[in-house]
């Protein structure tokens, strides 16, 4: 079968698409032959060897492929020949098939293309999670989400929607008014403005008659992070997903305590290794809400095996919208 295959850390694209053995599944796994599967910004640190979690080399890269039972290894009952899966995989997603154990496959619904189950793997994962597990969501609750036209973005303002909650996006260009309006935005937070410090709690606290918003997702850091800090409601939990705009940010412990505010913090690998039950209860929510017509997966842009580096780098400049998804 074909995979990339990383020798070496290197530049997105320097590791090569390789003829190497399918897998053979062991004792409680299957083997899936994939369709579908999401590049995503996190395989570009995976690949120049940036990654907080890196196996041994070598290794495909290529997290939560989705594709079709192809055999079964022994002491499987729960999944058999044929059925179409998202796998729980954190590597081996670049490639033709990969081998996973039984329990770390989810059935897909049957209206749910792979194209679109690749598309929501990994973005609304980690969106459900932060809303859901970290924030601890209740209706009626207000969601300001930074970072709000990315994948992640996109998705915590769908299921916040759905769970019944009132959605302010965070954009920083009109042009993505559009969009984050059709994923569920009822009000849009203007962050290219002067003085974001002052200007992001001025309008949060005009959007929620002066309480400030209950959750707060954060993708972006820096003085985004610290802006949106401010803007919290009392009780307000933010939750911090990532650094796209590069600095780091930190917080005094004082401030906290004076708005009685909490922020956490979300790395979702942990949660597929650690809570796996957990995860499978994340993603019978989701598909349950996709079957309804309340959330939907973002129009995934195809890309072949052979040009995932193409699909990586769009997605590194910005060039792709909606997911790109690569189906060997």
């Amino acid at each position: 079968m074909k995979a990339v295959v990383i020798h070496d850390f290197g530049p997105v694209g320097s590791a090569p698409v390789e003829d190497i053995a399918t897998p053979e599944p062991g004792r409680g796994e299957v083997l899936v032959r994939i369709a579908a599967v999401a590049a995503n910004f996190v395989d570009t640190l995976v690949l120049t060897g940036k990654y907080q979690f890196l196996p041994q080399r070598p290794f495909t890269p290529g997290k939560l492929p989705v594709g079709t039972v192809e055999a079964v290894g022994p002491d499987v009952a729960d999944i058999k020949v044929g059925d179409r899966v998202l796998t729980l995989a954190e590597h081996g997603g670049y490639a033709e098939a990969i081998s996973v154990g039984a329990d770390q496959c989810i059935l897909l619904p049957d209206t749910l293309s792979f194209p679109d189950a690749a598309s929501m793997a990994l973005a609304y994962d980690t969106a459900w999670f932060a809303l859901m597990e970290r924030a601890r969501l209740e209706k009626g609750n207000t969601v300001l989400v930074l970072g709000a036209t990315g994948a992640v973005g996109l998705a915590a303002m769908q299921l916040a929607r759905a769970k019944g909650c009132r959605v302010l996006a965070g954009i920083s260009s009109a042009k993505k008014t559009d969009l984050v309006r059709k994923a569920g935005a009822d009000e849009l937070i203007d962050l290219s403005g002067d003085n974001l410090r002052d200007s992001l709690r001025e309008q949060v606290h005009s959007a929620t008659d002066g309480r400030g918003a209950d959750i707060i997702v954060d993708a972006l850091g820096g003085d985004f992070f610290d802006a949106a800090l401010r803007a919290l409601a009392w009780r307000g939990r933010l939750v911090v997903i990532g650094f796209a705009s590069g600095r780091i940010p930190e917080v005094k412990a004082n401030y906290l305590l004076l708005k009685n505010i909490e922020v956490s913090g979300l790395q979702i690998s942990d949660y597929r290794k650690r809570m796996p039950e957990l995860m499978r209860q994340c993603f019978v929510d989701i598909f349950s809400l996709y079957e309804r017509g309340a959330i939907a997966a973002a129009p995934p842009t195809i890309f072949t095996l052979s040009d995932y580096h193409v699909a990586l780098t769009g997605l590194l400049e910005r060039r792709i919208a909606g997911r790109a998804v690569i189906c060997p």
